[in-house]
């Protein structure tokens, strides 16, 4: 589906929204061509804004921005098409295009947990293209207006923790003790997310570790719990502090999983 609206404001609602998208651009046109250089189209897995001509080029030119899209880092391909022997189309000339995906740092951070802690967390997260689910049954602890990549849960019920994918990062930091140790015992047992981190003290970790153990969680389930979580070099009790502890160990986290580009 092709959309008339500008790639300008394409760009910044796929950016807001955190969408992954590919920029095509039309950099030179050598002979007759369908359109003129500077010319470009805005390419999502579902969508289409604007033109680079139609036809064959244009066709082709989706297909290649929907690979790119299918690879988890930013590349930029660089592509020289011939209309006549490489597109069969009749306009003759040549045509020089650059196709310039935006697809990284599509990170998504289940947060369980409404409280001051969560929400300092949640303004760091929203600085950044993350992806954020957070899930409080106090609905009236939800701040009244929400950017469109932060989805709210009302329940954390088995069927809620079966969305989190393998990928997905998870911090609990409930106001329930009891609630965050049956959420763990949930995550860890089906072993789900990337990453499951609880807020909490020394203390609070040895017990809960003593816990899962009781219920019989194998050693190598519970070493997954990270806890306490955050960065030990970043210390403070204030809401903000543990907010940045937590944002910087999952930043690291995010920068080592990340591809190299060198390669």
């Amino acid at each position: 589906m092709m959309s008339t609206q500008h790639w300008t404001q394409v760009v910044a609602d796929l950016h807001q929204a955190n969408q992954p998208y590919v920029l095509i651009t039309v950099l030179q046109v050598r002979g007759s061509a369908p359109r003129h250089a500077g010319t470009k189209m805005v390419v999502s897995h579902e969508r289409t804004w604007g033109s680079i001509g139609g036809g064959n080029l244009e066709f082709q030119a989706i297909q290649q921005a929907r690979q790119l899209l299918q690879e988890p880092y930013n590349q930029q391909r660089l592509q020289e098409l011939l209309l006549s022997t490489d597109l069969q189309q009749c306009c003759g000339g040549a045509v020089t295009v650059l196709l310039e995906s935006f697809v990284e740092c599509e990170q998504t951070v289940w947060l369980f947990g409404a409280g001051h802690v969560a929400q300092a967390l949640v303004t760091i997260l929203m600085q950044l293209p993350v992806r954020v689910h957070w899930v409080d049954s106090r609905a009236e602890l939800f701040p009244p207006e929400l950017p469109s990549r932060l989805m709210l849960h009302y329940e954390t019920g088995v069927k809620l923790l079966e969305q989190i994918q393998a990928q997905h990062d998870v911090i609990v930091l409930t106001h329930d003790h009891q609630l965050d140790f049956d959420l763990v015992h949930a995550l860890l047992s089906q072993g789900t997310g990337r990453f499951v981190g609880l807020i909490g003290s020394e203390t609070k970790a040895r017990r809960f570790r003593q816990r899962l153990a009781q219920a019989g969680l194998e050693s190598h389930l519970i070493e997954r719990l990270v806890c306490p979580v955050g960065l030990k070099a970043v210390t403070g009790k204030r809401p903000m502090e543990v907010a940045v502890s937590i944002a910087g160990q999952l930043i690291a986290l995010w920068q080592q999983a990340q591809p190299s580009k060198q390669a």
